[in-house]
């Protein structure tokens, strides 16, 4: 998915659904935490006790498949969210396309005697569950990598914003000063004149300076460059920016108060600068004093609990060239973030470039797995996920536009099996969308750009949909992993797969 091939589709209208039982709630965002709709309590689990920066346990390469059982203790009772009437127009929506969704593969990584203490996904739902009971102290952060069909803040917009609804907002996150081309929305950037140049890790070659987690950068190309950001209660501001040689010092403030200022020592490190933000403020703007700032992005978060979710996608991104982040600042910054959960959604990219022989399988594997050990070892706190690619076909100048790319489902399959290995869950998103032939039902409801590539606004409405819906599935089916919650499956008989099925 090259750059060149980015259309960002403004923010959805509908919520669309999978289900009519697992509907999800809505209410304001932004609005206070709230518990869940259940006379029944949650309660966490006591948090991993692993610091920021140690290395992690590794789970064993061939984690044996789980299948949730019924407890012989009581267990508290974790409730999807109630639905809003507006969302049945979207059940017949989904219907049509015959999307079916998909279950989260949800390993064990911790397996005791016949049983198993902890799957993948358990600091994630642990956090879900401190935030529907009110006993969480600080926001929930989800950091999700990804490529162009996340890139425009589609997707996972969705996941944010049910989320939100259902635990409460906490914040907007991490946001770029300016756009990462000169198209697109800005719901996740700063308002800018110009003066800014994007630098981001998908370009073909290097840029020459460290990326961060955001995998861009943006330097100042005149002097008073600036970005305003609009401000939605957050109390609390990060400035993260490159101390480049004979750049000049970068401004903080908020409607003329100056809440921050820059000493730069010319050195060329990675730096962290916090403000707080005062009380009722509407916007907070960023200045850089001289040509040749560099700025990787500011984070607005509010002190209370609740969902944050920092987009992280680049056009053009496979797990290859996210290896383009600096060590140093990737566990800067995510030991800044602390998230709960990492999400990768990639897959697309590696797929067309298996095909135009740019990379094989076995590179595939081994820069996904060194991804997810990177990140883990600056985040040990934190579950994570793989979200494999959606359909693919040919495209318009193929003979056969809707011909099925051949290499997609062996990517799905690899993706899967790295994932598994390295402890964390899968989430089969071609399967969700219907296998095979899903994409030309996508284009055949007018749900695809021309590219055949990028879904439009609906059509990215219903991937995100897929995953929130399988994730908050999962999270609902899974008891709390304070006690023995699963069986394993006997190895001889087992799929290749970790499948949860929900008790009975």
């Amino acid at each position: 998915m090259t750059s060149s091939e980015v259309r960002w589709g403004g923010r959805r209208a509908w919520f669309p659904v999978l289900a009519s039982s697992l509907l999800l709630a809505a209410c304001e965002i932004g609005s206070e935490p709230r518990r869940l709709t259940s006379t029944a309590t949650v309660e966490p689990a006591p948090a991993p006790t692993a610091s920021v920066g140690s290395s992690i346990p590794q789970a064993t390469p061939t984690p044996a498949p789980v299948v949730v059982a019924p407890s012989a203790e009581p267990t508290s009772v974790r409730r999807m969210p109630a639905r809003p009437a507006r969302t049945q127009a979207i059940q017949e929506l989904v219907e049509k396309l015959g999307a079916p969704g998909a279950k989260v593969d949800d390993p064990c990584v911790a397996p005791e005697g016949s049983g198993c203490a902890r799957t993948a996904l358990a600091p994630f739902f642990e956090a879900l569950d401190a935030l529907a009971a009110g006993t969480s102290s600080r926001p929930t952060v989800i950091e999700a990598f990804g490529n162009s069909l996340i890139a425009g803040d589609r997707i996972v917009d969705i996941l944010r914003d049910d989320l939100g609804e259902a635990f409460g907002s906490a914040g907007r996150g991490l946001l770029l000063v300016d756009r990462m081309a000169p198209y697109g929305g800005r719901s996740r950037t700063g308002y800018s004149r110009g003066g800014w140049e994007p630098r981001t890790l998908g370009e073909l070659r290097a840029p020459p300076l460290p990326f961060g987690i955001a995998g861009v950068y943006h330097v100042a190309t005149t002097a008073k460059a600036r970005s305003r950001f609009t401000v939605e209660g957050e109390s609390q501001g990060t400035l993260w920016w490159l101390d480049v040689p004979r750049a000049g010092a970068l401004t903080v403030s908020s409607e003329g108060q100056v809440l921050a200022r820059t000493e730069p020592a010319g050195d060329g490190a990675a730096r962290i600068t916090r403000f707080e933000l005062p009380p009722g403020a509407k916007s907070v703007e960023v200045v850089a004093e001289g040509k040749g700032a560099v700025v990787q992005g500011v984070v607005l978060q509010q002190s209370r609990p609740g969902i944050v979710l920092d987009m992280l996608g680049v056009p053009s991104a496979d797990a290859g060239l996210y290896a383009r982040m600096d060590d140093g600042i990737l566990r800067a910054q995510l030991a800044e973030r602390a998230p709960r959960l990492l999400l990768f959604f990639l897959g697309g990219n590696e797929s067309k470039r298996i095909e135009w022989k740019r990379m094989d399988l076995e590179k595939l594997r081994t820069d996904l797995r060194a991804l997810l050990r990177r990140s883990r070892e600056a985040a040990p706190d934190s579950a994570c996920m793989v979200v494999g690619p959606m359909d693919a076909v040919q495209g318009p100048k193929a003979k056969d536009p809707l011909k099925a790319r051949p290499f997609l489902e062996a990517v799905v399959t690899a993706e899967r099996e790295v994932a598994t290995a390295e402890g964390c869950a899968f989430f089969d998103m071609y399967g969700a969308m219907g296998g095979k032939g899903s994409l030309a039902r996508f284009h055949k409801a007018g749900f695809m750009h021309e590219d055949l590539v990028h879904p439009r606004s609906k059509g990215l409405d219903v991937l995100g949909h897929l995953v929130t819906d399988a994730l908050l599935r999962a999270w609902v089916e899974t008891p709390p992993a304070t006690r023995k919650v699963a069986m394993l499956r006997p190895a001889a008989s087992s799929p290749s797969t970790s499948t949860a099925e929900a008790a009975p």
